[in-house]
């Protein structure tokens, strides 16, 4: 702006007339009076910032509402613990008796209080937090060291599926043109199975998978297979952390397969607690993160990018040790 109205004045100084100047500048005449008669003071064609704008709130009443916004949005009235810019307006009124429009409230959230827009987890209400907690604290320790003792091999192992119809997740668009992402309206998958390895005296951190032919559900002859993989791969004694499927203890092939292996040993998750395994971030990270948005052409297409990214995913242990303390775990004990 400095410049614009340096280059007005100069122009009018070279002899063109202040009407023309206003029009090229798409400016009124007498904005380019006031800039010559501003040209005459010192400094006065120089920039004036705005002082900052002061919050509305105090900073001890952004405290206050921190606590409050920490209670959950359930604490105040609403159904669930989850908070919405137009929620956390009609708190900030109700407690403060000050008015903010739901589209500046965001910004003072992430400025002032310094918190985030995210997505939700969901967890099932039938999950016991309680066991949850107990087992994270005191039986995967237990776990841990009866492995090590063992010199076996911590495997976390799970399942998953790929379809063809994309998972859709947000992109960047001219405000009120929705674009549209082309794909097949099919059924078509591929299933997979993948294990996160921890090695017994360096901890090493490893990826293991196979993907399924196409449309394949997996079964627990599927699962054994991978086991019978993993335990020629790593030629050591394995420790198997699933969770309670029907593909995995459940089964009474698998049930055989680990009465003919006792080197196998398997220990089933808390219930309605998938996030407890690190595997299942293996599969979050390549289905809603690196493989988001793909609308693959054929099976054979999404098949190689899935195994792509998972090898990909194998050559960056830092990542997968990531997921081991994302699920709330320690390889410490």
């Amino acid at each position: 702006m400095e410049r614009r109205r340096r280059r007005a004045v100069e122009a009018v100084r070279a002899g063109e007339r202040p009407a023309a100047v206003a029009r090229a500048l798409g400016v009124g005449r007498g904005t380019v009076s006031r800039w010559l008669a501003l040209a005459e003071q010192p400094g006065g064609l120089a920039p004036r910032p705005h002082p900052p704008q002061q919050p509305r709130l105090t900073v001890p009443q952004q405290r206050q509402l921190d606590r409050l916004l920490r209670q959950g949005a359930d604490a105040h009235g609403w159904p669930n613990r989850l908070w919405t810019t137009a929620r956390v307006a009609q708190l900030i009124r109700r407690h403060f008796g000050v008015s903010y429009h739901p589209d500046h409230v965001g910004r003072f959230l992430r400025q002032r209080l310094g918190w985030s827009c995210q997505k939700p987890q969901r967890k099932a209400r039938e999950r016991d937090e309680a066991g949850v907690d107990h087992w994270r604290r005191s039986a995967f320790p237990r776990i841990l060291r009866e492995a090590r003792r063992r010199g076996a091999y911590v495997v976390f192992l799970d399942e998953s599926g790929y379809m063809l119809t994309p998972t859709v997740r947000r992109t960047w668009a001219p405000r009120g043109q929705t674009p549209a992402l082309s794909c097949w309206d099919r059924r078509d998958r591929l299933s997979a199975i993948s294990a996160l390895t921890v090695s017994p005296a360096a901890g090493r951190v490893n990826l293991h998978f196979d993907v399924l032919p196409d449309n394949a559900n997996v079964t627990a002859a599927d699962v054994t297979d991978f086991l019978g993989h993993l335990r020629g791969r790593l030629r050591a004694p394995l420790t198997v952390v699933w969770d309670g499927s029907n593909t995995h203890s459940r089964s009474s092939a698998v049930r055989a397969y680990l009465a003919d292996h006792p080197e196998v040993v398997a220990e089933t998750l808390p219930a309605y607690a998938p996030d407890l395994n690190p595997d299942e971030w293996v599969w979050a990270w390549s289905k809603y993160g690196r493989l988001a948005n793909l609308a693959a052409a054929d099976t054979g297409w999404l098949r190689d990018h899935v195994i792509g990214d998972l090898v990909d995913l194998k050559a960056r242990p830092h990542l997968l040790r990531s997921f081991i303390r994302g699920a709330g775990l320690s390889l410490a004990a």
